[in-house]
């Protein structure tokens, strides 16, 4: 019995000595700091310039097209650009929809006329044409401007090259049409001497003629008079619009009399545009007015009120191809009085519609 007793105690002992024995520590290497690499360092998201490193741009949408409520003239040129305001939680688009002209009935237009007018934007009336300034308080272009970038950029696509619109113009050819690059005499001497011409040298020796918007002075429009038989009323509708600057082709070439083949008299149709198609960008482009600067007249509302001052220069009497200085040649006086007179038929077809 004393034998039993002593095994238990025996194992008893043994099993607390193996609970309580600790078991060995697994070694941990120290932790060390290891400087980042040049690659593993985070890269800028965008490429600004050294004075602005470290900088941040304030790109908060604006919630007026007020400069006087912009955080940022960043934010405010961008958002202006994309015709968006943020009202509430949301962006919305500040683009106008211009009024759509209604339809005339064939029978309703009692009578008719197609004239062809000449804007002159040195007059000072017609100078909200030409202004062209890209500013921060106010952003204008010039018309001619207006209708180059949106042409550019494929806001306008019906764009001809006769006021009759058959023939279609590319953007590229309009290009081509107002620029004209010319070797010059020492850069062709240059090529028969050495064969060919380096990069440096192609740019040194070609002068490079534009119709810049500066240049850009004239406008041409094509529009129709007619009398609406069931409104009893005179209307205007805008058929056309035309650019008109010098020959790029002529500039920079002289005569066997050595005198220039370019006069600043003489000018060409660039393009012309089908207006109806316009009136979008034209609805969304403010003109210049030296009165208000925050008025909101865009080009379209010009056109249509007719605020400007024309010559007609064209109708379509019947008399040839209705060109004034065709049937009346030589006498600028007697042209102008035809002008006036074809204005006060134009107001005949108003007085006579009561006596029709």
């Amino acid at each position: 019995m004393k034998k039993f007793i002593l095994i238990v105690l025996a194992l008893s002992f043994s099993a607390v000595g193996a609970q309580t024995k600790k078991k060995p520590k697994k070694k941990v290497a120290p932790k060390t700091t290891v400087p980042a690499t040049p690659v593993e360092q985070a890269e800028p998201v965008a490429q600004m310039p050294a004075e602005y490193q470290g900088e941040s741009v304030d790109d908060t949408p604006i919630n007026s097209m007020s400069i006087l409520n912009a955080k940022s003239p960043e934010s405010f040129r961008k958002y202006r650009d994309l015709n968006l305001i943020k009202q509430g939680d949301s962006m919305v688009s500040n683009k106008i929809t211009p009024l759509e002209y209604g339809f005339i009935e064939d029978k309703d237009i009692l009578k008719s006329m197609v004239v062809w007018e000449v804007i002159d934007m040195n007059d000072k009336i017609n100078q909200p044409f030409y202004h062209n300034e890209d500013g921060l308080v106010s952003e204008n272009k010039s018309l001619y401007q207006l209708l180059f970038d949106a042409i550019n950029d494929g806001r306008i696509k019906e764009v001809y090259d006769d006021e009759m619109f058959q023939t279609r113009l590319r953007p590229d050819a309009i290009q081509s049409r107002i620029k004209n690059e010319v070797m010059s005499n020492a850069g062709i001497d240059r090529i028969n001497e050495a064969g060919k011409l380096t990069a440096e040298e192609m740019k040194e020796f070609t002068n490079v003629y534009e119709t810049k918007t500066e240049n850009v002075k004239v406008l041409k429009i094509k529009g129709m008079w007619y009398i609406d038989r069931r409104d009893s009323q005179m209307k205007y509708r805008l058929l056309g619009i035309a650019a008109m600057g010098q020959d790029p082709s002529l500039m920079g070439q002289f005569g066997p009399d050595g005198q220039p083949l370019a006069s600043k008299d003489e000018l060409i149709d660039l393009f012309w545009v089908y207006y109806p198609d316009a009136r979008n960008v034209l609805a969304n482009a403010v003109a210049f007015n030296n009165k208000n600067l925050s008025s909101d007249i865009s080009f379209d509302d010009l056109l249509n009120a007719r605020r400007f001052s024309s010559i007609i220069y064209k109708s379509d009497n019947g008399l040839g191809n209705g060109i004034i200085k065709d049937y009346i040649p030589n006498d600028a006086d007697e042209q102008l009085e035809e002008s006036e007179r074809i204005k006060a038929q134009i107001l005949q077809m108003e007085s006579d519609m009561w006596n029709y």
